[in-house]
């Protein structure tokens, strides 16, 4: 990482963009800024970027779908600028790898915060949890095979069962740490994100994981909630 981060902000309203790329620079970031995927791409073509922040909707194409494009070809963190504020969008963003996601309008000195957290973040990312990884690519718990390198799941009776990239990172850090209270937050570092954007995100996560699973929501076996902690997967790990 440069001594100083060097920050592209992709927003096409001008008054935003030149307010944040002056703030963030008297902060001590430098500072692009442009209004639209294209400019972005011929930005990053001349340049190296430390971080993105990124306004949700923007003309022709939009910010979910630059988000998507850059999950595929690079590793830079995102911050998502937008109006929407609910939860199911959060949870969009989330699965499309945004590493943290504020809603419009915003104060200046919380996203300086936030980028200073995504930036340390992104430094620690193959950490999890604040652990060793597992090293190994095929996990079996409770007659489940959960593979790393195929990003699947496959239930007892052989079936194959889709995961967003979210719900994989989410259960991957669960079976990570069987039989043992997680907080949101520790899941949130795992799942990609910050607690405070993404809080109610991680509920919902959980919630879809348990149907895929067939998980009775009244008393799940499995992904099990702690009142007032967080959540615990009870099972028997064979690694």
């Amino acid at each position: 990482m440069n001594i100083q981060p060097n920050v592209l902000i992709v927003d096409d309203d001008d008054e935003i963009r030149e307010l944040l790329c002056n703030y963030l620079h008297d902060f001590g970031f430098e500072t692009t800024g442009v209004a639209n995927g294209v400019a972005m791409r011929a930005a990053m073509a001349t340049q190296t970027f430390d971080i993105l922040i990124l306004d949700l909707m923007l003309p022709g194409e939009d910010g979910l779908s630059i988000c998507r494009y850059l999950r595929a070809t690079l590793n830079i963190p995102i911050i998502m600028l937008t109006a929407r504020g609910d939860a199911a969008d959060r949870v969009v963003g989330l699965e499309l790898g945004a590493d943290d996601y504020i809603i419009k309008p915003f104060d200046t000195r919380e996203l300086v915060a936030r980028i200073h957290s995504v930036l340390r973040r992104s430094q620690t990312r193959h950490e999890i949890l604040g652990g060793e990884r597992l090293s190994e690519d095929r996990i079996v718990f409770d007659g489940w095979t959960l593979n790393r390198t195929m990003r699947q799941l496959t239930s007892p009776q052989q079936m194959v069962v889709p995961l967003s990239n979210a719900e994989f990172r989410l259960l991957w850090a669960f079976v990570e740490r069987p039989r043992r209270v997680l907080s949101r937050d520790q899941l949130m570092d795992a799942a990609r994100g910050d607690l405070n954007a993404f809080d109610r995100s991680i509920d919902l996560l959980v919630s879809r994981l348990r149907q895929k699973m067939k998980e009775d929501p009244k008393r799940p076996k499995l992904l099990k909630t702690i009142r007032g902690e967080g959540y615990l997967f009870d099972a028997r790990v064979e690694r």
